[in-house]
């Protein structure tokens, strides 16, 4: 309904043959660009402010290139940077294009190491010097370091007095950059700690270099570099001299998968664009484990390492909800679910009168849960007919058996996004009308003044869209009541791990309960949490508690449901409105191994997570209470 930004997606390739061999192979050396291509371009959903690239060359000479990167900006990010590699190559005959070990020696990516990234900023921070990876050079080879990341880190501030007090200096206070120069400075410590073993070995020269090379200890560096780091992250690097890795943070918030065979290392953020890109069974795909690294050294050996203590894994459940493809097996089955949990309360909010109820998605994210949804009122009204099948006796009545037996769910498509439509103008009268025509309705699919209209979406964050758009439209229909159902529960709390959900005072269920709170005489309930909230401000972020929850406490879901509808219904509305989020519990039934909900719940994974949204918290009551 209204779209949630994504957080940033990865993608990263090791070739483990000659370019020679895809040559002959697959009839081009650019084997692993095209797949490195395929792997973003399958993962677009995950990032649309901005695309770039890394390469990496095995066998590069002194004095020639071999790190290699390209970064654009905007929506079509992946396109640009691809087309700007392909212009290296367009002035060449056939004949060399098709040569690998031309391209080996003299061509600008045509290497054998690839890593990709799509960006969306979190943080409001833009521009083409926050764009992936991001590059930190020097004149040996291992010491070169290209970083990229689908991340957040919740204790920036703490990282960056610490390193800053040892005397190093970041380019810009960014959580990007502080972990480019914390691993730098890690990688260089490394590189460092075997230059001395070599020559203490009495080597000399490139048989140095060598050395260092082949001993590089990426293991080392990763432990050393993100003990502290709070936050979820999946960070992907290369080196210079060739050696690649990503790792997982400890609770597992972040996805990141990956596929080997002889030919191969593959690792993105989803699992199904691996299973596309290459052609591969899912039971090939792996899981990169919290708080565990993959590195696959210069010379192609992939080893799994465990770096920082797993934690208990807090997988974001929006990944399953929303964000990541549902073209995945096994989010294609949990969003089905997530619709079937709905039905009692949406025959609840239709008084069971499913006769006279036309049922709908918005589309497109929410389309499996209304599957799910149609599965699970099939299934009530199976058990209905029996009831009334059975009542009818031994000699049932043909007129009556048929006419339980033609009951069916009414399920039409009712919305329908017109995306040619972009609300360009500022004004605010002229801008609110043509966001009200986002969505245009199919006329004649339902009776007027005597059917209710359910639809579902996948999530209610804000409620903008509801208010300017959906409710609006909808109502043209002359629906009896419209019922806008929810796959996942109410969205509470804040994030800040990645994703574009951080100022509480957005969501709409903040804004129903603080109405709520004000209206009922409960103000106090306010001040208790913010005065809680602020007495912990002093204390270690370990210590801190949620006291935000404290201000949900006194109301039920319905509750601040009814308050919503009143908030976001438009005025001159005529059907009667209601809004059916997901359970909680239902959410943890559906997805039991992504336990991570605390946009839901408050339940934040990480010391970092509880104290940022209390700080969240007590911003706004000082700015709206003006303290």
């Amino acid at each position: 309904m209204e779209q949630l930004k994504h957080e940033c997606g990865v993608a990263m390739i090791r070739l483990l043959k000659p370019l020679e061999y895809y040559e002959k192979k697959y009839g081009t050396w650019m084997y692993g660009l095209n797949k490195l291509y395929l792997l973003m371009e399958k993962q677009h959903n995950r990032g649309q402010e901005g695309a770039g690239l890394a390469c990496v060359k095995l066998e590069a000479n002194p004095g020639e290139e071999y790190m290699f990167r390209e970064r654009a900006l905007g929506s079509g990010a992946i396109t640009e940077i691809f087309e700007t590699v392909h212009s290296y190559f367009k002035e060449l005959s056939p004949e060399s294009l098709h040569n690998a070990e031309l391209a080996k020696k003299t061509l600008p990516f045509a290497g054998e190491v690839y890593m990709g990234h799509l960006r969306y900023s979190t943080t409001g921070k833009s521009g083409i010097s926050y764009v992936h990876p991001f590059l930190r050079r020097n004149n040996w080879r291992v010491k070169n370091l290209a970083l990229c990341g689908n991340f957040n880190l919740t204790n920036v501030d703490e990282i960056f007095a610490r390193i800053t007090a040892e005397g190093q200096h970041p380019r810009k206070y960014a959580d990007t950059y502080i972990m480019l120069e914390q691993m730098g400075h890690r990688l260089d410590r490394e590189a460092e700690r075997l230059y001395l073993l070599a020559k203490k070995e009495g080597l000399e020269g490139m048989d140095v270099t060598r050395y260092i090379e082949k001993h590089i200890d990426l293991a080392n560096v990763l432990r050393t570099s993100s003990k502290e780091w709070d936050g979820g992250y999946v960070i992907c690097g290369l080196t210079g001299s060739g050696e690649s890795f990503a790792i997982r943070d400890p609770w597992g918030i972040r996805p990141a998968f990956w596929y080997q065979d002889e030919e191969i290392v593959v690792l993105a953020s989803e699992r199904p664009v691996i299973q596309t890109a290459l052609n591969v069974p899912v039971q090939s795909v792996k899981e990169l484990q919290p708080g565990q690294a993959i590195i696959v050294s210069r010379e192609g050996r992939l080893r799994t390492v465990q770096i920082n203590r797993a934690k208990e894994k807090k997988a974001c459940s929006f990944e399953r909800i929303y964000f990541s493809r549902g073209s995945d097996a096994d989010i294609y089955y949990e969003r089905k679910l997530l619709g079937e949990k709905l039905v009692p309360n949406i025959l609840k909010a239709i008084n069971n009168d499913v006769e006279h109820t036309v049922f709908s998605f918005i589309p497109n994210t929410a389309e499996v849960a209304f599957y799910g949804m149609l599965q699970g009122l099939d299934k009530y009204l199976n058990e209905e007919k029996v009831r009334e099948i059975a009542a009818l006796g031994h000699n049932p009545d043909m007129t009556e058996l048929k006419a339980i037996l033609s009951r069916r769910i009414r399920s039409e498509k009712v919305a329908i996004k017109d995306i040619k439509l972009r609300t360009f103008i500022a004004e605010g009268n002229t801008r609110n009308d043509l966001a009200a025509h986002v969505y245009d309705i199919t006329y004649g699919s339902l009776v007027a003044g005597v059917d209710n209209l359910v639809i579902i979406d996948d999530s209610i964050v804000r409620g903008t869209t509801l208010k300017q758009s959906i409710i609006g439209i909808l109502d043209r229909l002359g629906p009896k009541k419209i019922v806008i159902v929810s796959s996942s529960p109410q969205v509470r709390y804040p994030d800040y791990y990645g994703i574009d959900m951080a100022r509480m005072s957005e969501f709409i269920a903040f804004k129903a309960t603080i109405e709520l709170l004000k209206e009922r005489e409960m103000r106090d309930v306010i001040a208790a949490a913010y005065r809680k909230a602020k007495e912990q401000a002093a204390l270690p972020k370990e210590q801190m508690v949620n006291y935000v929850k404290d201000i949900y406490a006194p109301f039920t879901d319905e509750e601040i449901s009814e308050k919503m509808v009143e908030l976001l219904k438009p005025k001159n509305t005529r059907a009667e409105v209601k809004i059916v989020y997901q359970p909680l519990t239902g959410l943890r039934e559906a997805c039991p191994n992504h336990r991570g909900d605390w946009y839901f719940s408050g339940d934040y994974p990480t010391p970092g997570g509880v104290k940022l949204v209390n700080q969240a918290f007590i911003d706004y009551i000082e700015q709206v209470y003006q303290f």
